[in-house]
C-alpha cells in the first residue's frame, strides 16, 4: 500500500518530469503548470500543492539538472582508467552534449542574472510565495547545485593543469565551450569559412591548455 508521502513523492517526480519534457518541447513559454499538469495525468490543483508557481518549478527542475552535470563531473574526475586531458575533454564534451541534445534547458540554466526562472516572479506566482512562505527556498538550492558543478569541473581543470593555474584555464575552458556550444547550434561551424566541428575544437583547446603546463 502507498502511503501519502510515497504518493507526493511520486506526484512532484511526475510534475517535474513533464515540466522537463515541455521545456525540452518548447522552451519555458511551453511550461505551464496546466500543462504540466495534464500531462502528468494529475488533477488542476496538484501542482500548486508541490510547487508555488512556474518560476518555482522551473528552477527545480534546472537545479535537478546541475546535479546530474555535477554527478557527471565527480565520476570523470574519480574515474581512475582516464588520463588528465581525457578527463578534461569529457567534461566538455557534456556540456556541449547537453546544449546539442537540450538546447532550452542548456539556455536557462546559463542564463545571466536577472533573466533566471527564480528572478522573475510577478504576479500571482509571488503572492503564493509570500503566503505560503519558504518551506523550502529553490532559488538556494539551485545555486548550490550549480557551485557544487563548478566546484566538481574546476577539480577536473586542476588535474590538467594544477592548483595555482585552475580558475584562469577553468573559466576558459568553460566559456571556450560556450562559445563552441552556440557556434555549433547556429551552424556557423560548419562552413566553408570554418569547417569545423566541436569535438576537433575541444581537442585542440585541451592541447592549448595542457601544453601550456607541459601536460598533454
Amino acid at each position: 500500500m502507498v502511503t501519502r508521502a510515497e504518493s507526493a513523492a511520486l506526484t512532484r517526480r511526475a510534475l517535474l518530469d513533464a515540466a522537463a519534457e515541455l521545456l525540452d518541447l518548447g522552451g519555458p513559454e511551453a511550461v505551464t503548470l496546466r500543462e504540466v499538469g495534464a500531462r502528468a495525468g494529475v488533477s488542476r490543483g496538484a501542482p500548486y500543492r508541490h510547487f508555488t508557481g512556474k518560476d518555482s518549478l522551473l528552477t527545480t527542475v534546472a537545479t535537478e539538472s546541475w546535479q546530474r552535470i555535477a554527478d557527471r563531473m565527480h565520476t570523470l574526475r574519480t574515474d581512475p582508467a582516464l588520463s588528465a586531458p581525457a578527463r578534461v575533454r569529457a567534461a566538455l564534451h557534456t556540456l556541449i552534449g547537453v546544449a546539442r541534445d537540450q538546447p532550452h534547458l542548456y539556455q536557462m540554466l546559463f542564463r545571466r542574472p536577472g533573466h533566471r526562472p527564480e528572478e522573475l516572479g510577478e504576479g500571482l506566482d509571488r503572492v503564493r510565495r509570500q503566503l505560503c512562505g519558504p518551506e523550502d527556498d529553490p532559488a538556494t538550492d539551485r545555486m548550490r547545485a550549480a557551485g557544487r558543478f563548478h566546484a566538481e569541473f574546476l577539480a577536473v581543470v586542476t588535474g590538467l593543469v594544477g592548483e595555482r593555474d585552475t580558475r584562469r584555464y577553468g573559466a576558459l575552458l568553460l566559456t571556450s565551450a560556450h562559445g563552441i556550444a552556440d557556434m555549433e547550434l547556429s551552424g556557423h561551424l560548419d562552413t566553408d569559412a570554418l569547417r569545423s566541428t566541436a569535438d576537433e575544437l575541444v581537442d585542440t583547446l585541451v592541447r592549448m591548455v595542457g601544453g601550456a603546463d607541459g601536460t598533454a
